[in-house]
């Protein structure tokens, strides 16, 4: 984690090696109440980042080194799922162009107006936090998973596809009352409340 910052509080790292422009970048947010870690370099960033650690990276997309789209494919090979906001001068808006078709949520052309920085960063770190949820709520649910029977998760596809006991029965050659001793207990290890629920807890297991 990042050294005096609370776990899951939001971070935003500001990745430029201007100096001037990190620091001027991180006063900002610092007084719009955002918890900053400056960075001089990528090296700089990938050291000091934490997967566990929400927030945000905004990053400049010409660094010496390792550049900013090197740097997002770095990220992705060390699960490092941040959000990234890629800043750019004008002429790398073609750069910035396949930064944000490899994933970075938004590119801002310098130079921009800080306000509106301050706002992308809050979205980014609202969009994060979605995502951490949605990844703890799909690890909790195949966790569940794990303690149905072969059997058990049988019928749980079957369910969460709409079939009624009497199909299911059909198709796996059992008799309807084990349907529904099944079909009780998946419901029961899975904290379903009924079909409908269970198949969106299917789709959230099956989901990349």
């Amino acid at each position: 984690m990042t050294p005096d910052i609370p776990p899951g509080t939001p971070v935003t790292f500001v990745v430029d090696d201007d100096e001037a422009v990190r620091d001027a970048l991180a006063l900002h947010l610092d007084l719009a109440g955002l918890v900053v870690r400056p960075c001089a370099s990528a090296a700089d960033f990938l050291a000091a980042a934490d997967p566990a650690q929400p927030g945000c990276a905004v990053i400049d997309i010409r660094m010496p080194g390792m550049d900013g789209l090197e740097l997002q494919q770095e990220m992705s090979r060390r699960g490092l799922t941040l959000p990234v906001i890629i800043i750019t001068g004008h002429g790398d808006v073609p750069a910035a162009v396949r930064a944000f078709r490899a994933g970075a949520v938004d590119f801002l052309q310098k130079p921009f107006d800080e306000d509106l920085l301050i706002e992308r960063v809050k979205e980014a770190h609202a969009r994060d936090g979605a995502a951490r949820r949605a990844n703890g709520e799909a690890a909790e649910l195949r966790r569940r998973l794990e303690l149905l029977s072969p059997r058990e998760r049988e019928v749980m596809d079957l369910v969460a596809q709409g079939l009624p006991n009497k199909l299911i029965a059909r198709q796996l050659d059992i008799g309807i009352r084990t349907v529904e001793t099944h079909r009780a207990r998946v419901l029961e290890k899975m904290g379903a409340r009924n079909a409908s629920e269970l198949a969106r807890m299917q789709m959230t297991i099956d989901a990349p």
